[in-house]
């Protein structure tokens, strides 16, 4: 029993020790301004993911190709990044007044650009945790261009497989391939991959789009090429940082513009000395409460809130939802589209201008128009980048030369976390946030408690949180140990500790915001990684995420308006 519980531990000790390694590999990397991904600078990153095996990236580890992996991160890449040989992460260089259209990706929200056919330039405004995020997926993709070069080379001179012939031939044709064609391609690619037939069908929707139906065998294709040029010709992939970025990165630059921009709007609409309260959220959960009772009366008689909720997720009722946002804007919402970079969206909501009687929600007319707080949402913020446009936010606003300090009420934090007890669509409620590779630890008296959303269809937890460096570096070890030690903890996420650590300065040591600022934390569950085939690679939360998302939002809103 001693001795495996001592292996248990070492091998979560070593994923530790992996994750630390990668950090600092790539903070050396960033500093020395270049480095080629399978060359030797770029070894102890791929030994260290190698040795990690994050659950998010299924068989990296192994000899045939990761595929759910190969999709998570191809949707967060720029389209067309398969086929570049240079990859330059750039600051904001004023690529958005050249003629190079912006390529943004479809599952993060940052601007690339395709320089030429050799280059993709990907500009990095969000901080560290950007780059950290990008270079880990690069370092996946790599290894995987290998796997296949590996498979289809027979000899040193360049020689290839059959296979890779006809794989080569059906993706350079210009004509749209039959279903016949098609499926001869991918027998071809399963081959390639060390998959089966039926695992290539089962995913090859998925890596479609409209313009490339058949993007998968151009993936594969393009991974393999660039690989075999690099063993066969020495022609080695590099990935670069700009002078500018450089020197820009870590000094709140898009988060002080961003931060600027809210509060001359606050103030140029006079709610500046009003109690303000911030909820980070998405853009819709909050709008779509206050306002949809009123602009959807039909739909709210024939169906309850939630089911409404659902309805106004899915992608085929933009009518529904451009109706909301027409009564949101008509009854003084404020829509801030941002412009500085740090790709985060605000809207502001006059509360005076409400009506309660409109609005479902049990709440008090009278303390409304006594208080008249201000709701501030903005929309996530990514890693670092939460400490940033927090801390900037809350610092006093300049006007006419005065100091003028922000009346702000509370600070409530509504996000996607993967859980490690119980699944997807369930509810985390915090009372501290550690941080990992630290015992730095976060406690906080949080204002949302269990009773609050339990009874309502959705399982809730308490415990503290793990906040990560990246949720693509997490292993089962890791996060067991994490589960059964004694720090409680419930779920991972990449913001908590950097909001609380902002929050708490401002109120505690700054001055800039009051001392009793109330706080409130709650998660939703986007995946349980400790779960086989749970993870964030296996898909999208769906409508599983509207039930929890609206509880959270109801209850935040009920206690600011009361």
């Amino acid at each position: 029993m001693d001795s495996k519980k001592h292996q248990g531990r070492t091998r979560a000790q070593e994923s530790s020790n992996a994750i630390e390694r990668m950090y600092i590999t790539m903070r050396h990397l960033f500093n020395r301004g270049f480095y080629k991904p399978m060359g030797i600078s770029g070894e102890t990153l791929r030994q260290a993911l190698l040795s990690l095996r994050p659950e998010i990236y299924g068989s990296v580890a192994d000899e045939k190709a990761e595929l759910e992996g190969l999709l998570y991160v191809i949707d967060r890449l720029p389209s067309g990044i398969e086929e570049c040989s240079f990859i330059n992460l750039t600051s904001d260089e004023g690529y958005s007044n050249s003629h190079f259209k912006a390529i943004i990706p479809e599952k993060r929200r940052r601007n690339c650009y395709r320089i030429d056919n050799e280059q993709m330039n990907i500009e990095i405004t969000r901080g560290r945790s950007e780059i950290y995020d990008i270079l880990t997926h690069l370092t996946f993709l790599f290894i995987e261009s290998h796997k296949i070069s590996n498979r289809v080379l027979i000899n040193e001179e360049g020689l290839t497989t059959r296979d890779w012939e006809k794989l080569e031939n059906a993706v350079l044709s210009k004509k749209k391939l039959s279903q016949e064609e098609r499926e001869i391609a991918i027998t071809h690619t399963a081959n390639i991959l060390g998959r089966t037939f039926r695992e290539i069908t089962t995913v090859y929707n998925s890596f479609a789009t409209q313009k490339q139906p058949e993007r998968l065998l151009h993936i594969v294709y393009w991974l393999g090429k660039l690989a075999i040029e690099e063993q066969v010709n020495n022609k080695k992939r590099t990935v670069t940082f700009t002078p500018v970025l450089r020197e820009r990165i870590g000094h709140h630059i898009h988060g002080e513009i961003w931060a600027d921009t809210v509060k001359e709007t606050l103030y140029k609409n006079g709610l500046l000395n009003r109690p303000i309260h911030i909820i980070s959220a998405n853009m819709h959960s909050v709008m779509n409460t206050l306002f949809a009772f009123s602009a959807l009366k039909t739909e709210f008689n024939k169906k309850d809130a939630f089911q409404v909720y659902e309805a106004l997720s899915k992608g085929e009722n933009a009518t529904l939802r451009n109706k909301i946002t027409k009564e949101a804007l008509q009854k003084g919402m404020i829509y801030i589209d941002d412009k500085s970079g740090a790709n985060i969206d605000v809207q502001i909501f006059d509360t005076e201008k409400l009506d309660a009687s409109k609005i479902d929600l049990d709440i008090s007319e009278k303390v409304l128009k006594e208080t008249k707080p201000v709701i501030l949402v903005m929309d996530y913020a990514f890693g670092e980048q939460a400490y940033e446009t927090i801390d900037e936010l809350l610092k006093p606003y300049q006007a006419k030369g005065k100091k003028v300090h922000l009346n702000v009420d509370s600070v409530s934090i509504m996000g996607k976390a993967g859980i490690l007890e119980g699944g997807k669509g369930d509810i985390m409620i915090p009372f501290a946030h550690i941080f990992e590779g630290t015992a730095d630890n976060y406690p906080f008296e949080n204002e949302l408690k269990k009773e609050d959303l339990e009874g309502q269809g959705v399982d809730v937890y308490e415990g503290s949180m793990i906040t990560v460096l990246g949720t693509s570096l997490q292993n089962k070890d890791i996060l067991k140990f994490f589960y059964n030690s004694t720090w409680q903890v419930i779920g991972l996420e990449m913001e908590g500790a950097h909001y609380q650590k902002a929050i708490q300065a401002a109120a505690k040591v700054r001055g800039s915001i009051g001392p009793d600022v109330k706080v409130r934390y709650a998660y939703y569950a986007s995946d349980n990684p400790l779960e086989t085939g749970a993870t964030l690679a296996s898909g999208g939360l769906g409508t599983s995420g509207v039930r929890p998302t609206y509880l959270i939002t109801r209850t935040i809103l009920k206690q600011i308006l009361n």
